[in-house]
């Protein structure tokens, strides 16, 4: 279902692509375009036909942040009211793979929004950060954990106490996108890796995701706990016997 502010389509192949649809404001968050966005993923998430997740935006804009319109005159208690921790949750916890298509800008709960994807397909033109503190606040939706674990902490610091922005090439070689094209290819190479994950094991898959997210929240100990026991139970699957079979006899697996 699409709406005026998130479009969706579907392929036969199972990946969805949802598309924020503000380009008159460079694709900025207001309440009813987060709440688009977690009520769909939440449907995703239980829709047993859909694989795979691509986001997206625009050329000109994955996103650019919160719309500052709903936050010049918030007071506190209106921002706790508004429960934005339900909606980014909504957008992390899904178990299907999320490939982002960002291209253009991505800033503030934009780049928060990338960072809640698996994959991140960057446009070699594409400017990033996380300029909050410009206008005397900080992130909320997540940067200060989530750029900090993927770059560590005296990047991070740098990015979020200057709020200055950085580029695709500074992006990747401090490992926060996982690769980078041209600016033309970014769809067609984000949707190229959803379509294989698609056509992947998805037991193995959605696995490896729940560990990874695991690994980001608890000690290391416990998440070998964790990833041990998820080995072992692939163990139980069609896929594991076909894509073993299929190894061994040379030729492409067919997966369920």
């Amino acid at each position: 279902m699409n709406t005026q502010v998130l479009l969706r389509e579907n392929d036969s192949s199972g990946v969805a692509v949802l598309r924020l649809n503000r380009p008159e404001v460079l694709n900025a968050l207001n309440l009813e375009l987060r709440r688009a966005l977690a009520q769909m993923f939440t449907e995703l998430d239980r829709d047993a036909s859909i694989k795979a997740i691509v986001l997206a935006g625009s050329a000109k804009a994955f996103c650019a942040g919160a719309d500052l319109n709903e936050y010049v005159d918030a007071q506190p208690m209106e921002i706790v009211a508004r429960q934005m921790g339900s909606l980014w949750s909504a957008i992390s916890t899904c178990s299907k793979p999320v490939v982002v298509a960002l291209r253009g800008f991505a800033l503030g709960g934009g780049l928060e929004l990338a960072m809640h994807g698996d994959i991140i397909v960057c446009s070699d033109l594409a400017k990033l950060g996380q300029p909050e503190v410009q206008i005397g606040l900080m992130p909320g939706g997540g940067a200060t954990q989530r750029l900090t674990r993927a770059v560590g902490k005296f990047k991070a610091m740098k990015w979020l106490l200057t709020g200055a922005l950085f580029s695709a090439k500074e992006a990747l070689d401090m490992g926060l996108v996982s690769e980078v094209v041209a600016d033309e290819e970014v769809d067609a190479r984000a949707l190229k890796l959803a379509h294989q994950l698609a056509g992947g094991p998805q037991q193995a898959i959605r696995s490896i995701k729940q560990a990874v997210l695991q690994s980001m929240s608890v000690p290391l100990e416990q998440g070998l706990e964790f990833e041990r026991k998820s080995f072992q139970l692939l163990f139980a699957t069609q896929d594991k016997t076909e894509g073993i079979r299929a190894r061994l006899e040379k030729r492409d697996p067919k997966f369920e």
